[in-house]
């Protein structure tokens, strides 16, 4: 059973390839607030729909202070695809080795029509400016994510998308 990250929790460090060249540290957030989203597959429809509904909430998260970052066990080449394809305007990171993924809790056991098979877990994480966790949630639902997530961790007026 991978551990899960819990308020308070200090946000384990990473240096990951993102999709727009170079790599990307959570260090470089330190004095920012972060949104980090993981996504099971670029591409697919639920990912696509979560994706898409960052990106079109990016302007009120930024207004707010959060940098939005993506995380997949994709590569960075496909992750630049569909960051590409749908204009998220966001980075995403990719984690093949699955070591940031598991060290979130955001890889292990979860349920896939109905199976318990071995996987990316859709999460979120809210990390406040010294890279302290301030929300962790596991198993969210892509669509309507980022309006729950506006209303109930970072009291915003956020909008979902359809």
């Amino acid at each position: 059973m991978t551990t899960r990250l819990q308020t308070g929790d200090q946000a384990p460090e990473f240096t990951l390839p993102s999709s727009e060249g170079g790599e990307l540290s959570l260090s470089d957030l330190r004095g920012r607030k972060g949104v980090l989203f993981v996504y099971p597959a670029a591409s697919t429809p639920g990912c696509t729909t979560e994706a898409c509904d960052f990106r079109d909430n990016a302007a009120a998260l930024a207004e707010a202070g959060y940098t939005v970052l993506g995380l997949s066990k994709d590569t960075v080449e496909k992750n630049a695809k569909f960051a590409e394809k749908h204009e998220l305007g966001y980075p995403l990171l990719s984690d093949p080795e699955l070591e940031t993924l598991k060290a979130y809790g955001a890889y292990g056991e979860k349920k896939n029509y109905g199976k318990v098979v071995q996987g990316v877990i859709r999460s979120t994480f809210v990390i406040d400016e010294e890279g302290v966790i301030e929300h962790a949630r596991y198993n969210v639902r892509a669509k309507g994510h980022v309006a729950s997530l506006g209303k109930n961790q970072l009291k915003l007026p956020l909008t979902s998308a359809v």
